[in-house]
């Protein structure tokens, strides 16, 4: 297991809160389209090592490593899965980048596509309590 290394740090203030998933992530400020909001961080493992571990805030990489981000210090492993996302992660390298795909107000929660695989297993077996889902279920 390999320490990773500082985080990029972000000037739009972000902070996690209580919502309809459990615990997310929230913009007190605005964050206008396209801008970088925050990087997911913690201990790269390899991903044969994340399958032993188990748990949430795993970011899999798809170069065979995967971010272990369980520290209480990356708050952006509160950043929920939505159908319609507002924000992006991008990998560069070995490190994940979340920046925003559309407007951002301050007090929206901050969320991105987990990915197919990643719901198929472990979403869509409970419901998808995303905005867009919970929205479509109480029609």
């Amino acid at each position: 297991m390999t320490t990773y290394p500082s985080p990029r740090p972000t000037k739009y203030k972000v902070r996690p809160k209580k919502s309809a998933s459990g615990i997310g992530l929230f913009a007190d400020v605005d964050i206008p389209k396209k801008k970088f909001i925050i990087e997911y961080w913690g201990k790269m493992v390899t991903d044969e090592e994340a399958d032993d571990i188990c748990g949430k805030y795993l970011f899999e990489l798809e170069n065979g490593k995967t971010i272990v981000g369980t520290t209480r210090e990356n708050i952006a492993r509160y950043a929920n899965h939505s159908c319609r996302p507002n924000a992006e992660a991008y990998i560069v390298g070995n490190r994940v980048y979340l920046y925003s795909c559309k407007n951002i107000k301050a007090g929206d929660e901050i969320t991105y596509d987990y990915g197919k695989e990643y719901f198929n297993h472990f979403i869509k077996p409970y419901g998808c309590r995303c905005g867009k889902c919970v929205k479509k279920d109480n029609k």
